[in-house]
């Protein structure tokens, strides 16, 4: 059996820099390179994108920490000083979706831009994101699943060093983490192949096919975990999943019904510097 691999990547000088935080960052680059090109063919201007992100980006990391930190404060309140390491993993990615998703509304409101544009250019990109920060949990040898066997592992067809990775503590585990990256990046590749061909979505239903694409998957690798964040026998992220689908589900069939909304690939008005739309 090789040794699991290290989770620090280098070190500057006495500063050890983690896989975990490397992987998270190159996802958020990636994800913003991409969401500005998007956002200038729908007429968003890039320093928008780029100061959203400059609000988004601290308020998701506060959100996502707070929100696992409030589900484990029995461990956490014996451990304060522990609150803010987040470089040994614990956050959760619904917090930082809830934190990032509250900067964008404020900042598209108070600059008059189209909401739901702004979180439609985001969401391919979002979920993008997502897949390539899971393996920073692969690295710290977390988000993983059920015990299983060599076998089973061996039968997925995945190289020896994931396998290697998902044995933790004597015993080899379900690599929950690598189905919600698959599944995350399938969302991204249907999101990212559908959303240019017209007539198809109306501004806001990318980001709603997103919520819904995301949180489908997740109730059921959720169920896989042996780390869940719990209330009394429910799994959070499970029933925050049904919430999210169905509400996001409601949403998309009301607007469609209801309201006269914009073609994404109309893009914004940009002569209408009062659009204050949501």
């Amino acid at each position: 059996m090789q040794l699991a691999l290290n989770p620090i990547a280098f070190n500057l000088g006495p500063i050890p820099l983690h896989w975990y935080g490397i992987i998270i960052a190159s996802g958020v680059l990636l994800a913003t390179i991409l969401a500005t090109r998007e956002g200038q063919r729908r007429g968003i201007n890039p320093d928008n994108i780029y100061d959203m992100i400059l609000w988004a980006l601290p308020a998701a990391l506060i959100c996502a920490r707070a929100y696992y930190v409030i589900f484990e404060w029995g461990y956490y309140s014996k451990h304060l000083d522990e609150i803010v390491r987040i470089w040994d993993g614990g956050i959760a990615i619904y917090g930082s979706l809830i934190g990032a998703m509250i900067m964008v509304i404020w900042y598209c409101r108070s600059h008059f831009i189209s909401v739901w544009l702004m979180l439609d250019v985001a969401a391919p990109t979002v979920i993008l994101g997502q897949a390539i920060g899971r393996w920073g949990n692969f690295m710290n040898q977390e988000a993983f699943g059920q015990v299983t066997n060599l076998a089973f592992l061996q039968s997925l067809h995945l190289p020896n060093w994931i396998i290697n990775q998902m044995h933790v503590n004597g015993l080899y585990r379900q690599p929950t983490f690598l189905y919600e990256s698959v599944w995350s990046m399938l969302g991204f590749l249907v999101l990212m192949t559908l959303r240019h061909n017209p007539k198809l979505f109306k501004q806001g239903e990318i980001f709603l096919s997103y919520v819904m694409w995301y949180s489908f998957g997740r109730f059921f690798v959720e169920g896989m975990r042996t780390d869940s964040l719990m209330i009394g026998s429910l799994r959070v992220s499970q029933g925050l999943s049904i919430l999210l689908f169905t509400g996001a589900l409601a949403i998309f069939i009301y607007r469609r019904l209801h309201d006269q909304n914009p073609w994404y690939l109309d893009g914004r008005n940009v002569n209408d510097n009062k659009e204050k739309t949501i």
